[in-house]
C-alpha cells in the first residue's frame, strides 16, 4: 500500500481489502478530500479504491450545499476513489445506498445493533435524532454509465462540542475515546464489501438492507413540504432514491430539496 504521510503509524494503515485504501494518502490539512481525491483522478493518478484522508478539512462540502464541519484531528474524514462502469447514470443511487450500509455496518461494529443507529435518508448517519455522519458522493459519467465516483465521508468520532444541538460523536456516546487510524481500517473494509455486493448486482439485498436500516420507516412523523407542517410515515425509496411518503390519505414522492425532516 503507497501511504503519503500519517504520524509514525503507518502499519495501522493496512486494511484488508483487495483495493480500496491500498493507495492512501494522508495529509495533514486540505480544502476538501473530495477536491484533492477528483484531482488525482483527473491526472490518471488515482487506482481503485484510491483513498485520502485528513486531520483537517478547511472548506469540506456535504448535501445540499451545506458546508462540513470537524475539529481537527478528533474525527474522521476521508474520500474514497472508484471506478463503477457497470453502473447507469440512473443507477446513482445505488452507489449511494451501498455507501450508507457500509457506514451503518462499521457504525454497528462500535456500537452494537443498538435501534437508535439508523440511516437518514438519502444518506445521513443517525444515531436518534441526532446526526454522527455523512456523505456527499460526486459522480462523473461518460455516455451512459458512471465513470468515477468520489465517496466522501466525515464522521464525528471524538469530538464534544458542537455547534448544533443535532449533532453528536461516538465518543459522546460511549464516554470513550477512540484511535482513529483502526477506525478508518474498519471503514475501509465495510465498504468495500458493500460495494462489492453491489459490483456483483446484489441490489435486492442492498435494498432490503437499507429500508431496515431507514430512519423514521413506516414510523408516522411530522415533516415540512412546499412551507407547510405534515405528518407523514416513509413507506418507500424509489429507484431514483426519492423518498417516498404516505400524507394526507395519498403516497407521494420527493426529492431532497422538496421535503424536510421536522423535529418535535
Amino acid at each position: 500500500m503507497n501511504v503519503t504521510k500519517y504520524e509514525n503509524q503507518v502499519e495501522a494503515l493496512t486494511p484488508k481489502t483487495l483495493f480500496t485504501g491500498q493507495q492512501l494518502i494522508w495529509l495533514p490539512e486540505c480544502e476538501s478530500t473530495n477536491t484533492e481525491a477528483q484531482t488525482l483522478v483527473v491526472k490518471n493518478s488515482a487506482t481503485e479504491g484510491c483513498t485520502v484522508i485528513t486531520d483537517k478539512q478547511t472548506a469540506g462540502r456535504g448535501q445540499r450545499g451545506n458546508r462540513w464541519e470537524a475539529v481537527a484531528g478528533e474525527n474522521l474524514t476521508l474520500s474514497v476513489v472508484w471506478f463503477p462502469s457497470f453502473l447507469a447514470i440512473n443507477d446513482q443511487f445505488q452507489l449511494s445506498q451501498a455507501v450508507a450500509l457500509a457506514v451503518h455496518d462499521w457504525a454497528g461494529s462500535l456500537l452494537g445493533p443498538d435501534p437508535a443507529l439508523r440511516l437518514k435518508w438519502p444518506n445521513d448517519l443517525f444515531f436518534g435524532d441526532q446526526k454522527l455522519g455523512g456523505i456527499l458522493i460526486e459522480n462523473t459519467v461518460s455516455g451512459a454509465k458512471i465513470q468515477s465516483s468520489i465517496v466522501g465521508i466525515g464522521l464525528n468520532i471524538n469530538q464534544q462540542n458542537f455547534g448544533i444541538p443535532t449533532a453528536t460523536s461516538f465518543g459522546r456516546l460511549t464516554s470513550r475515546h477512540y484511535l482513529l487510524p483502526p477506525l478508518a481500517v474498519g471503514l475501509l473494509e465495510s465498504l468495500e464489501r458493500r460495494y462489492l455486493q453491489l459490483r456483483a448486482d446484489q441490489r435486492a439485498l442492498l435494498r432490503s438492507d437499507y429500508l431496515r436500516a431507514l430512519y423514521r420507516y413506516e414510523e408516522w412523523h411530522p415533516y415540512e413540504v412546499a412551507g407547510k407542517r405534515v405528518l407523514g410515515r416513509i413507506v418507500d425509496i424509489d429507484e431514483a432514491g426519492r423518498l417516498i411518503v404516505e400524507m394526507d390519505g395519498k403516497v407521494q414522492r420527493f426529492g431532497l430539496q422538496e421535503i424536510k425532516f421536522v423535529y418535535d
